[in-house]
């Protein structure tokens, strides 16, 4: 009787670990432009995170300003396609909150 309880139990916990939360028709598809807007945001944190690291006398000042340069050359590069696509009327697909 004890094993029955535990087996059910553990499906139980299986069952609602694993269950799926939405349906996979029902979400939004992710366009170019929710993943442009994600890896702004990543470029953003790691500048900041990299002049914390700089004032904290991590980096030399030529490792920083190499750094730094390279990730803004990014968010220009990434900022840039954003504009293009926003001008050609490409939207997000996800919904805002």
């Amino acid at each position: 009787m004890e094993i029955i309880a535990i087996l059910l139990l553990c499906a139980g916990c299986g069952a609602y670990i694993f269950w799926p939360q939405h349906s996979l028709f029902t979400q939004a598809d992710k366009t170019r432009i929710d993943s442009l807007r994600e890896r702004k945001d990543a470029i953003y944190e790691n500048l900041r995170d990299l002049s914390f690291e700089h004032q904290a006398g991590k980096f030399t000042e030529a490792d920083y300003e190499v750094q730094r340069r390279s990730l803004e050359d990014e968010a220009t590069t990434v900022l840039a396609e954003m504009e293009l696509l926003e001008a050609r009327g490409m939207r997000s697909g996800r919904a805002k909150a």
